[in-house]
């Protein structure tokens, strides 16, 4: 399993965009400073308050605008990615904030949360992979 830990400003926004673009949230894991949203069995992602963030770390939350790490999510098709992407936007997001990458055998967007946390939704195909571009 992999728990993504993100501060975030307003913990109801994020719980609300989160929800918007397709995670489910865990009560049982989640509080007044902190959200447990699921993804899958394996992805889970924990948004933390900036108060609650600083009981794990001294660590400077990064400023807007800026990127520490891009999450790159799969998802079952091209229709999916556009649907994330539309989702963020109507829900305090901001979607494509890179180009649109379309290879034919894999097509991803960008989209950043209500705090700028990056978030790669794509879809792709290993089978439509052309033969002089496999990897090995």
């Amino acid at each position: 399993m992999i728990f993504v830990n993100l501060p975030v400003g307003n913990l109801d926004a994020s719980i609300n965009f989160y929800k918007a673009i397709g995670f489910d949230n865990n009560a049982q894991f989640s509080d007044e400073t902190a959200a447990c949203m699921v993804w899958s069995e394996a992805i889970h992602v924990m948004l933390l308050t900036h108060a609650k963030w600083r009981t794990f770390t001294d660590r400077p939350i990064p400023p807007a605008g800026s990127s520490e790490v891009a999450l790159a999510i799969s998802l079952p098709d091209r229709a999916a990615v556009d649907a994330m992407n539309a989702a963020a936007a109507a829900n305090g997001g901001t979607a494509d904030i890179n180009p649109v990458q379309d290879l034919g055998f894999m097509y991803s967007r960008s989209l950043a949360d209500p705090d700028g946390h990056v978030w790669e939704p794509f879809w792709m195909d290993p089978a439509a992979i052309p033969p002089g571009d496999q990897p090995g």
